[in-house]
Formats: C-alpha cells, sequence, structure tokens
C-alpha cells in the first residue's frame, strides 16, 4: 500500500449563512472540503457569483481544483403562508390544498405553490411537512384544488414541503424557475448540475439537450428520492448509465420511499456507479447533530465510514456547514472518520461488468491499478483530457492517491470529486504527468518523512496525443 496518505473519499460541503464570510471558505478548503454544494432552493445570484469568485480564487492560489455543484430546486412542492405560521391538525380533518389561494383566513384552505389539482389521483397519498403529516386525496375539487383526509395529529407550519412517493409527475420536473437557474448556472462554469426528483432516464436526457443547447459542459448528477427512480433495478440501472453520477438523496428517499428502503438502496446505488465508472455521492443528515454540538454521534460516525466503505466518491453535508454551528468542526470530524475507516477497513468487493467494454482507456486503467498494487508504487500519474481515464481508475477504487493532470480546468473541476484523485491543470507536453509530479514533490505536497529526500515510485498514465480517447502508455517512473 501507499506510503503516502491520502482522504481518498472526497467531502462536499453545502454553501450557507454559516460559511458565507471570504474566511470560512478558506478554511473549509483547508480543512478537507474537495467541493461546494450551491443549493438553489435559497440565496440570490449575486450571493452565488461573489462564493464562486471567492473559492475560485483561493483554489487557483493554492493550486487546488475544487468543484462547484449546483442543486437545482426541481418540483419541491411547498405550502404558501399560513396565518401565524402555525396551523394545528388531527385524524379525520379535511383540508383543500389549493394553488390559486393567495392567502390563509385560518382555516382549512391552505395555500400551495403548485397545481396539485393536474396531477393527483384520489387514493394517493400526500405527506405534508416533511413526512410529519400524512394525508391521502379524497377529492379533486377544482381544476386548481384538491381535498385531502389527515391520518396523524400534528401541526403544520408556512413553506413546509410537500411529497408525494405514489404520483407521476410525468416528466414535469424541470420548472421554470429552474430553467432561470440553468441559465444562469451555464453563463458561470458550474462543474456539475444536479437535478432533482428525477424519475426515469428521459429526465436526464432532457436537461442533457437544455445543457447542449447552452453550450454547458456541466456533467449531471441524478438526485435519487423518488419511489420511481428506485421502483426496478433496470430503472436505478438505466438512470445511473444516463447521468455523469448519482446524488443518494436520503431525506426525500424515506419520505418518498419509506426509511427502511434507503440503506439498501444506498448500498445498491453506489455499486451500480462503481460498475458503470460513475460518481455517487452520498447525502443528507451525514452528521446532523454538528448543527447544535460540537461532536458527532457514534451513529452518525458509522454512517460516514458505511459510505466509505460501500466505495462512495463523496459524502456530503448539507445544514452541517450551511447553517451549523461548527461548520469547520464537522469537515475535520467527517475528515478524520474517512481516514480512519480507509485504512483499517476492507472495501466491499466491486461488481463486474457482464457486457464487458469495448472502451480502451476502462482496460488500461484496469491494468494500470494492477501494476501498482503489484509493484506496490506510491501514487498513480494520469493524464487526461476529458477525464474519462481518471474516472476508469476511480472505478477500480485503487489504495493509492492518482493526481491527474489536464490542460482543460472544467475537466479539473469535474475531477476533484472523484475517488482517491487530486487534479491539477497544466498546459500539455510531452512529459507534462511526471513534470508535475517533480513540481509536487518540491512543494512538500508529495511529502515522505521529514527531509523528503525518499523515492516515489508511480505508475503514470497517458496519451502520446493531445486528444480526447488517446490514452495509450503505461511506465513505471521514479522520482
Amino acid at each position: 500500500m501507499s506510503k503516502l496518505l491520502f482522504k481518498r473519499t472526497k467531502i462536499l460541503a453545502t454553501v450557507g449563512p454559516s460559511v458565507f464570510a471570504e474566511e470560512k471558505l478558506h478554511e473549509l478548503v483547508q480543512s478537507g472540503v474537495n467541493g461546494f454544494r450551491f443549493n438553489f432552493s435559497h440565496g440570490t445570484y449575486e450571493e452565488r457569483e461573489a462564493q464562486m469568485a471567492t473559492i475560485r480564487k483561493y483554489a487557483e492560489e493554492r493550486g487546488k481544483s475544487v468543484a462547484i455543484l449546483q442543486d437545482l430546486q426541481g418540483p419541491k412542492i411547498r405550502l404558501g403562508e399560513l396565518r401565524d405560521n402555525h396551523k394545528d391538525v388531527h385524524v379525520g380533518d379535511e383540508l383543500i390544498l389549493d394553488h390559486a389561494a393567495t392567502e390563509h383566513d385560518g382555516g382549512n384552505v391552505l395555500p400551495v405553490q403548485y397545481n396539485l389539482a393536474e396531477k393527483v389521483k384520489v387514493g394517493e397519498p400526500i405527506y405534508i411537512f416533511d413526512g410529519k403529516i400524512r394525508t391521502s386525496v379524497i377529492e379533486i375539487t377544482s381544476s386548481t384544488a384538491i381535498k385531502v383526509r389527515v391520518e396523524n395529529d400534528g401541526y403544520i407550519m408556512s413553506r413546509k414541503g410537500i411529497n408525494l412517493p405514489d404520483t407521476d409527475l410525468g416528466g414535469d420536473i424541470i420548472t421554470e424557475k429552474d430553467m432561470e437557474d440553468i441559465k444562469f448556472g451555464a453563463a458561470h462554469d458550474f462543474d456539475y448540475v444536479a437535478l432533482s426528483f428525477i424519475q426515469s432516464a428521459e429526465d436526464i436526457r432532457k436537461l442533457r439537450q437544455i445543457l447542449r443547447d447552452l453550450g454547458s459542459t456541466a456533467r449531471i448528477i441524478a438526485k435519487i428520492e423518488t419511489k420511481k427512480a428506485i421502483e426496478s433495478e433496470e430503472a436505478m440501472t438505466e438512470i445511473v448509465q444516463e447521468a455523469d453520477g448519482i446524488m443518494i438523496a436520503r431525506g426525500d428517499m424515506a419520505i418518498e420511499a419509506g426509511a427502511e428502503v434507503v440503506p439498501v438502496v444506498q448500498r445498491r446505488l453506489i455499486a451500480l456507479c462503481r460498475k458503470y465508472s460513475k460518481l455517487s455521492i452520498v447525502a443528507t443528515q451525514m452528521m446532523a447533530s454538528m448543527v447544535e454540538n460540537p461532536e458527532p454521534t457514534r451513529a452518525e460516525v458509522n454512517d460516514v465510514a458505511t459510505g466509505v466503505l460501500l466505495g462512495a466518491d463523496a459524502v456530503m453535508l448539507s445544514d452541517e456547514t450551511a447553517n451549523g454551528k461548527y461548520p469547520i468542526e464537522t469537515v475535520l470530524a467527517m475528515k478524520k472518520v474517512i481516514l480512519y475507516a480507509q485504512e483499517h477497513a476492507e472495501m466491499q468487493p466491486a461488481e463486474e461488468d457482464p457486457t464487458g467494454s469495448n472502451h480502451g482507456y476502462e482496460a488500461i486503467a484496469r491494468a494500470a491499478v494492477q501494476l501498482a498494487e503489484d509493484i506496490n508504487a506510491d501514487l498513480i500519474l494520469v493524464g487526461t483530457k476529458s477525464g474519462a481515464t481518471s474516472m476508469a481508475i476511480a472505478a477500480q477504487r485503487p489504495k493509492l492517491p492518482m493526481i491527474s493532470v489536464t490542460s482543460n480546468a472544467r475537466v479539473a473541476g469535474q475531477l476533484a470529486l472523484i475517488y482517491a484523485n487530486s487534479a491539477f491543470v497544466r498546459p500539455y507536453d510531452t512529459d507534462y504527468v511526471f513534470n508535475l509530479a517533480q513540481e509536487l514533490k518540491r512543494r512538500d505536497y508529495l511529502k515522505l518523512g521529514e527531509d523528503n529526500k525518499a523515492d516515489l515510485t508511480a505508475v503514470v498514465v497517458y496519451g502520446l496525443h493531445n486528444s480526447e480517447g488517446s490514452t495509450s502508455s503505461i511506465q513505471i517512473r521514479k522520482f
């Protein structure tokens, strides 16, 4: 195993009020954050522009690639404003959810930000307040309103989420707000766009065409959180194959499909991503207690470690960094768990692709990782134009660090989140990969011992020409 200690599973942190300050964003990168998520359910374009500029400037100064991910709101259906921001409900109560209602007078007619009458059917369940209140549809009362019956006691508040686990949205998941946000993202070169509440691979194809029309090279992350997306092995496989990566959005998934399915689906999706060389991100409440407390619970530590041992590319923090009291401490705690888990336990074996692969770079990737293990190399160096070779190597889940070099800054940003990889931007020349390794050693980025004089052994993978898909060479080099 490599003598160099690198965090192989990456950390994706959500930007929010707790880390708006420039120094906080810098400190997050220093603490181990590899990418930032911008939740477009909140915030202004002006805030996003300032935060992105801060992150990119700091990353450039440190010579480090940091991924920036745009998370679209999608058809996140919410209640409107309620009088006094509160309404008690009881078993048997009948409520009207009306898209045409502009205000709440305290009665049982509640404003809602989506026309449910166009989509739902009588008998379908509807969960209000992010699953806290269960109801079922008993009548479509007008072209804009439905009547539901409450099935448990509790209360609801303004703008709380509504989930429709059995409702077919009919491909209507990219909203007008999403379209404006996608245009903003395309103009500001996001590395990834995360599509919320997808139901099939067709949703991904629609977004990909929109991005192409806008000239965007952002990669698409499919957020898996609806019952329809996980209803069969075939559905999950098709989504994984069509997307560039998967975010396992466990919060809404638990509401829509049942909390008991989440661990099994998480395991299956990570396995599929490894099988097809796609990015996998585990999200939601990974260290939720650290929103208020300076230490994680034992269950949270186990949750993060499980993601590492299943082979996830990245684990994500939401409220912990966006709104929590201890954002830096949370990142450091997560990093500590990742490092211990990767060094002291074996990862679950990957599945083989029974269809085989016709891509030469995937065969070379397998050979490079096997060679590195056989000779006990310290690292793998990769020259890549599109990032495909680095993705293929990462899918093998090497136990040693990988350093990728590309002439494309967008590709470097995208590679910042993949397993075991650090990405750098350099102009192409015939020995640019090896030259970078020597530079990094001089800068103490690759360091062995106090005097840093020990030789490092690297497996070097690159193409002979600066063109996509040209990976054709494996070398063993010492430096």
